[in-house]
């Protein structure tokens, strides 16, 4: 099961993309007040893996330098995975299925 990890600064988003050159990082943005978002929760939460989550209503400078920094557009609900500091993944909304996640967990992309 995973391991929502809520991200509060714009600091430890760099550290994550720091340590997305040793493995991959999941970054997970979740409204809580949308009902789309909170079954995407539900699928990510069978991810086998920290879950950074950022609530998009409490982080919004969190999720705008996640675009700046991969260049993906924001959407919410939306995962992103980071693997030697580049966006490798991103889906949003019902394409988000922890098959997929845990997928880019084990592959070398």
């Amino acid at each position: 099961m995973a391991n929502f990890i809520e991200l509060s600064s714009v600091e430890k988003l760099e550290e994550l993309i720091e340590k997305s050159n040793e493995k991959p990082v999941i970054l997970f943005k979740h409204s809580v007040t949308c009902p789309i978002s909170s079954g995407v929760y539900r699928e990510v939460a069978e991810v086998e893996s920290d879950i950074n989550l950022v609530i998009v209503q409490k982080a919004r400078d969190i999720s705008n330098e996640i675009a700046q920094k991969t260049g993906i557009r924001h959407e919410s609900p939306q995962a992103i995975v980071l693997k030697n500091g580049k966006a490798v993944y991103s889906a949003s909304h019902y394409d988000i299925t922890s098959e997929d996640l845990n997928g880019q967990l084990t592959t070398d992309n």
